[in-house]
């Protein structure tokens, strides 16, 4: 059983990704942000379901959509608006944007444009965590148009074979930017792939946090306790576009009505009032509580200086010891 303080964190993480997104959509519409957006709106019971299971040394790897699963490992909400607004104050100094944002500090190892690409990364992570002996535990998002590319087979082949300490976490929101799953792939459920591994799959709701979190915590146990990955789907639909540029025309509107009556915010409300965690005055103060987070972290942003021309070579490469990096 979940203790309730927990829960409520969990909702209360879940409120800040979605006010943060919709903030990062208006700012966007206001030409403030550099580049394109990937938002997480409708998945985030993925990434808190997953990582209320880690511990702050813990890791994750992240893709082009990757607000949410900075959020939900603790990352600074203010640091992320800054990244994604070019900003010097950002995670990545305003050099890495909305796409490639990282944090050693908190676990978060990075996001990556390259589909499938923090697949090996999590493998490599994970081998690091083998051949130091720690306990430590990598979590590894990605989408299911991800699960077609050649590093899912390499990296899960190798994470099974050297039972590495990898939580694979397929974001399966059914479209790979704007071609449906069913129209690329043979079987229905992309954790049916994991018996070719010899490894745990499992299938999930992933607009229901709490199924999230249960499948996570059994893999997460698995892992800290050496006996290799395990490959969780959690099925979830993003609620705007591929990119800020994409009206998702392809997508029948029934089905997007339908899943946005599904929506894991609205979901976990009522299942919180249910088990008498929640009530709705409480609600309401986690809701303004979570808008006054995110415009604070506007307002931060928006003060904060871009960073300069001369600074562009600066950070490509690792400062030698006593040297400047130069």
């Amino acid at each position: 059983m979940v203790e309730k303080t927990k829960l409520v964190d969990m909702y209360r993480r879940m409120l800040q990704i979605r006010f943060f997104e919709e903030k990062v959509f208006e700012l966007y519409g206001q030409n403030l942000v550099p580049g394109t957006i990937h938002l997480y709106a409708g998945e985030e019971a993925v990434a808190v379901g997953v990582c209320a299971n880690l511990r702050p040394d813990d890791y994750i790897t992240s893709t082009h959509r990757g607000h949410g699963h900075c959020i939900a490992k603790g990352a600074d909400m203010s640091k992320v608006m800054a990244e994604i607004l070019g900003k010097k104050t950002g995670y990545c100094k305003g050099k890495g944007g909305s796409m490639h944002i990282a944090d050693f500090n908190i676990g978060m190892l990075g996001a990556t444009a390259v589909v499938g690409a923090g697949i090996p990364i999590a493998a490599g992570a994970g081998l690091s965590i083998k051949l130091r002996g720690t306990d430590h535990v990598v979590a590894c998002f990605f989408g299911e148009g991800a699960s077609n590319q050649g590093t899912f087979h390499e990296g899960i082949n190798m994470a099974a074979v050297w039972r590495l300490p990898v939580v694979f976490v397929c974001e399966n929101n059914l479209y790979a930017m704007g071609t449906r799953q069913s129209l690329v792939m043979a079987v229905e459920n992309i954790a049916d792939r994991a018996v070719a591994y010899g490894i745990p799959g499992v299938s999930v709701d992933g607009n229901d946090v709490l199924a999230v979190y249960e499948a996570a915590s059994e893999a997460v146990k698995r892992a800290r306790k050496s006996e290799g990955p395990t490959l969780i789907e959690c099925k979830t639909y993003r609620q705007k576009g591929h990119s800020r540029f994409d009206p998702a025309a392809y997508r029948p509107k029934g089905e997007v009505e339908e899943w946005l009556r599904k929506d894991p915010i609205l979901h976990f409300k009522a299942k919180l009032i249910e088990m008498n965690a929640l009530t709705d005055e409480e609600d309401e103060r986690l809701r303004r509580e979570a808008a006054g987070a995110v415009e604070e972290a506007v307002k931060f942003a928006m003060e904060s200086p871009f960073p300069q021309p001369e600074e562009a070579l600066g950070d490509v490469y690792a400062e030698e010891e006593g040297g400047s990096g130069k």
